[in-house]
């Protein structure tokens, strides 16, 4: 057992747990992380994409008494269903521009350029984001995931999609672009985390069938401590996320984007990240 693989596993799920859900984009940081611990050959793309799983299951855990009571639910009551169907319709939008465009994206937009600008732009249009609900409260209609129509559930799974060009964050999208479309801060984070269950249980599924030729049982220990240690941070971290908002806004978020923009640039231009790997 190779126990200085183990430790980069480790830390790579920690980094992914903690990263996941914040709006900072954790594909950036698992890239500079892998870069710095020399975790970034064919393999570990897979892993990195793998260990989400872990960050769902703390979801799970966090909303398990929603999540056991809208199944519970679905057979009679038209609420939960139109809840599961929210997640659905916003889910859906993803799955088809990726297997369509998934290839392309990669080839061509993930460079330095591509993921600093989308951290800069991203953390300026939390700002924007804020300041608007700040200014005009009454731009809020929706304060609670329940009172989603379809074509809201819709609206938010298109603005996910912008998350497939590197940099950008899924769960900035999702929150940022659901406060946009007039939901409050906390209800775009809670249908943020939802969403999240389909879309990256989605995305690690298909890429290990996909990358299987990659792997063999003697991975299985690498990702099983990349998965727990992905679980325990990520359940810490939404936790933390979720008193915070209550209080707080997204504005610290945004300035850490355009500071980690800039991080972006200047190992791209040292050559300490190959962020075009």
């Amino acid at each position: 057992m190779d126990i200085v693989l183990l430790i980069k596993a480790a830390i790579m799920g920690v980094v992914e747990g903690l990263t996941e859900f914040l709006p900072i984009s954790s594909t950036g940081h698992l890239i500079l992380a892998g870069a710095l611990l020399g975790f970034d050959d064919e393999k570990a793309k897979v892993f990195d994409i793998a260990i989400q799983t872990g960050a769902i299951f703390a979801v799970i855990l966090v909303y398990w008494q929603k999540i056991r009571d809208t199944v519970l639910a679905l057979p009679t009551e038209k609420q939960a269903q139109r809840f599961a169907l929210n997640v659905l319709i916003a889910f859906f939008p993803a799955v088809i521009l990726g297997l369509l465009y998934g290839k392309a994206i990669k080839a061509n937009l993930f460079t330095p350029v591509v993921v600093a600008s989308m951290f800069i732009i991203g953390g300026f249009v939390i700002i924007w984001a804020e300041r608007r609900q700040q200014k005009n409260p009454s731009a809020v209609r929706i304060r609670n995931v329940e009172y989603m129509s379809p074509m809201d559930a819709f609206k938010v799974g298109l603005v996910q999609c912008l998350a497939m060009i590197p940099g950008t964050s899924r769960s900035g999208a999702t929150i940022i672009g659901g406060m946009l479309l007039g939901l409050s801060r906390k209800a775009a984070t809670d249908f943020s985390f939802y969403l999240a269950i389909p879309t990256l249980i989605g995305a690690g599924a298909y890429s290990l069938y996909k990358e299987r030729a990659l792997l063999s049982l003697a991975d299985t220990p690498m990702f099983v401590v990349g998965l727990v240690m992905s679980f325990f941070s990520a359940w810490l971290c939404i936790r933390w996320l979720l008193r915070y908002i209550a209080n707080h806004s997204f504005i610290g978020f945004a300035y850490y984007r355009i500071a980690f923009g800039i991080v972006v640039l200047a190992t791209a231009w040292t050559g300490t990240v190959n962020w075009a790997a």
